[in-house]
């Protein structure tokens, strides 16, 4: 096994992961944020076993925390298990020196083929740091089954009728925003999709992390990562290469939610395309954000703050 300075990092990044997943339950998360006194989850706990309800019942029926608190941490507890599971796929990789050798997985590139232009844009090579993380890029896109299975979805949507006529309208809404320069192309593909419909997963699927496809979210409106892969995909349309390009994961520290974005790399610098703010703002101008990962259809990059603390909570949905 080689062990060098990027496994000890990953290692540190992976110890902090294991300790907030060992504390994982939700009455103890709730404690540690600050929402719970430990008296108060002792009682709770009493109260629980006593009805034979659940603790998060308990907790919102006694008035201690809301009902959208619950629901987030334990979004929080699905999506810890995701992103430990993720970070130590990456850290085995990097410490047997697999980590350059990983290729992505194969995805069928359906923006590609549904592209109205040529590539019209010079590609990337060197990335500014976002939202002033450090990244850990990896090839292996084997851990991401929601972003790999929305794009065998979409191919297969794309040969029905009516995943050809939704994108058949969409053509027609980009289709005056063609040569533009990048820029002004990203933010017009933002303002086009902010003013679809918002849905959260729970009420569009009765699941609480579903990434959907462009046909779906034209279809049947979407939340967070919808909105960023449309964005996405109508920027592939219009000629913009895949490393111009990343869905970032990141923690909204004034909500206090996982939340998604779409992060275009532009000659301006790193801009984000968001559902929650109504025109593309510059990454640097954007203080509330911590990204945990970032991905296209090429890799996916680890994010940590320059000191190597972790963003503790990841996810897609909203």
């Amino acid at each position: 096994m080689t062990f060098n300075k990027n496994t000890a990092d990953h290692r540190g990044v992976l110890t902090k992961l294991k300790s907030r997943f060992r504390k994982n339950r939700l009455g103890e998360l709730l404690v540690m944020d600050g929402y719970l006194t430990a008296t108060q989850l002792k009682d709770a706990l009493a109260l629980s076993k006593l009805s034979g309800q659940q603790l998060g019942y308990v907790l919102v029926n006694e008035n201690y925390v809301t009902k959208n608190l619950i629901k987030r941490k334990l979004t929080e507890q699905m999506m810890l298990r995701l992103l430990l599971a993720t970070t130590t796929i990456f850290i085995a990789m990097a410490s047997m020196g697999f980590a350059k050798k990983a290729k992505a997985g194969q995805i069928t590139d359906v923006p590609a083929s549904i592209s109205m232009v040529q590539t019209s844009f010079n590609s990337v090579t060197q990335y500014p740091s976002l939202f002033g993380s450090t990244e850990k890029k990896s090839s292996s896109l084997k851990a991401f089954t929601k972003w790999t299975g929305m794009f065998e979805r979409f191919d297969n949507a794309m040969k029905q009728s009516h995943g050809q006529n939704e994108i058949a309208k969409m053509k027609m809404e980009l289709s005056a925003l063609k040569g533009l320069p990048l820029n002004k192309m990203a933010s017009r593909v933002n303002d086009i999709m902010n003013s679809k419909r918002y849905v959260s997963d729970a009420n569009n699927y009765g699941q609480n992390d579903y990434w959907a496809t462009p046909v779906e979210f034209f279809t049947r409106g979407g939340d967070c990562e919808d909105f960023a892969i449309a964005k996405y995909t109508a920027l592939r349309m219009l000629g913009v290469p895949e490393n111009r390009m990343r869905i970032a994961i990141v923690q909204d520290t004034q909500k206090n939610i996982p939340h998604a974005i779409l992060t275009v790399y532009t000659d301006q610098g790193a801009m984000v395309l968001d559902n929650q703010i109504k025109t593309m703002k510059a990454a640097d101008s954007i203080g509330h954000y911590k990204p945990i990962f970032s991905i296209n259809q090429d890799a996916w990059w680890l994010h940590t703050a320059p000191r190597g603390n972790v963003t503790v909570v990841a996810s897609a949905a909203q």
